[in-house]
């Protein structure tokens, strides 16, 4: 099987540190190091881990100037991307007919094109479903020459101020070219654990001496994807086909917060994206079922698919884990799910049943890890 998963530029970077590679996305890809994934977590959280996210997708939209390419886009997700200032990026998602949500992305103004990052195992559907709806007035061009590393946590700004020192000037959701290594980056002040940090996209074949220069600094270490779950999972953030996927709105998944005022209700540009009766009016009416945080009450994690109870003795579900597992910056279990709205209020004590037993699990809020981006 590993014969025919595509591996990134940094694959024998990751075996000579002796990394353990699993099939992730179509891709051989580091699962943990030899410090194990509780050491990378907590070195992500107090220093700096540097992440290989090779595997996402590259993707620029191009037509006669900027607005063109947002206009166009703005027919696909409900973001307001003509609204969006050169030099910053939003997060978005696709959505369908049914107001589901068919891959959660990154983009950005370029100032002449919008850049865009799409999750590794949506993105061949992304891309045909960006080339079937915006070619050929917009050119979809996906990036297959460049590499993408994450570098993630308190110390990334001091590690990268090394190479380039204005970086300290960016905030959380900037986007700037910046020099690194010898080599012309484009830098996000983003990242998906809830520390501050930074995400590169790299000319791919300047990636290892990039990768080379940050892992060399003694506050960096190399982290898999068990560390990235755990991190993400701490700061509440969505996993696309685990906490979100078609069959669940962004008013659902807790999401309302990522469809700006513009593409609202009474906005200068309300609706005019698959779904958006759907969506809105659940902006307007409620949802049946929402995510919340939960925190199991025992040491055992619950973990994605765990059915949750209202009580320790009722027979049917009323909602379900999606993602769960220990967290070491908490100490304990944590987790998220859906349940009915009227049971979503923190504190409310439900049961997940874990082997055959009912164990009690309370609602929390998210994050479980307060974020600590620069604004």
């Amino acid at each position: 099987m590993t014969d025919e998963l595509k591996r990134t530029p940094f694959y024998n970077t990751h075996v000579a540190n002796g990394a353990k590679m699993v099939p992730f996305a179509g891709y051989d890809m580091p699962v943990q190091y030899p410090s194990g994934v509780m050491k990378e977590h907590l070195q992500t959280r107090e220093k700096a881990g540097l992440f290989d996210v090779s595997h996402m997708g590259q993707v620029i939209l191009r037509g006669q100037s900027y607005q063109d390419a947002a206009v166009a886009l703005e027919r696909l997700i409900p973001m307001d991307v003509q609204g969006l200032a050169e030099g910053r990026q939003r997060y978005g998602f696709f959505t369908n007919d049914q107001g589901g949500i068919l891959d959660d992305l990154m983009f950005a103004n370029r100032g002449d094109h919008i850049f865009m990052v799409v999750n590794a195992a949506c993105k061949e559907a992304d891309i045909d479903h960006l080339r079937d709806n915006l070619e050929p007035d917009i050119h979809v061009k996906v990036l297959e020459n460049r590499a993408l590393l994450a570098l993630q946590g308190p110390s990334s700004e001091s590690v990268l101020a090394e190479h380039y020192p204005p970086i300290t000037d960016m905030q959380f959701m900037d986007v700037e070219t910046i020099p690194i290594a010898g080599a012309e980056c484009w830098v996000s002040r983003s990242g998906y654990t809830g520390e501050d940090g930074f995400e590169l996209s790299i000319p791919l074949a300047a990636a290892l001496d990039v990768a080379i220069a940050l892992a060399d600094h003694p506050d960096v270490e190399w982290i898999g994807l068990g560390a990235r779950d755990s991190l993400r999972l701490e700061g509440g953030l969505c996993l696309y086909g685990h906490d979100i996927d078609e069959t669940t709105t962004p008013i659902q998944a807790g999401l309302t917060w990522a469809i700006q005022k513009a593409r609202r209700e009474n906005g200068t540009r309300a609706g005019g994206f698959p779904g958006a009766n759907v969506i809105l009016g659940q902006m307007v009416s409620g949802v049946a079922n929402t995510r919340v945080g939960l925190i199991p009450q025992t040491r055992a994690p619950m973990r994605e698919g765990v059915e949750l109870f209202a009580t320790e003795t009722d027979t049917a579900p009323i909602g379900y884990v999606t993602s769960g597992g220990f967290g070491p910056s908490v100490g304990s279990p944590v987790a998220m799910g859906y349940v009915p709205t009227e049971m979503s209020a923190p504190n409310t004590v439900l049961f997940g049943e874990v082997r055959g037993k009912r164990m009690p699990v309370q609602v929390s809020r998210l994050p479980h890890v307060p974020a600590r981006f620069k604004r």
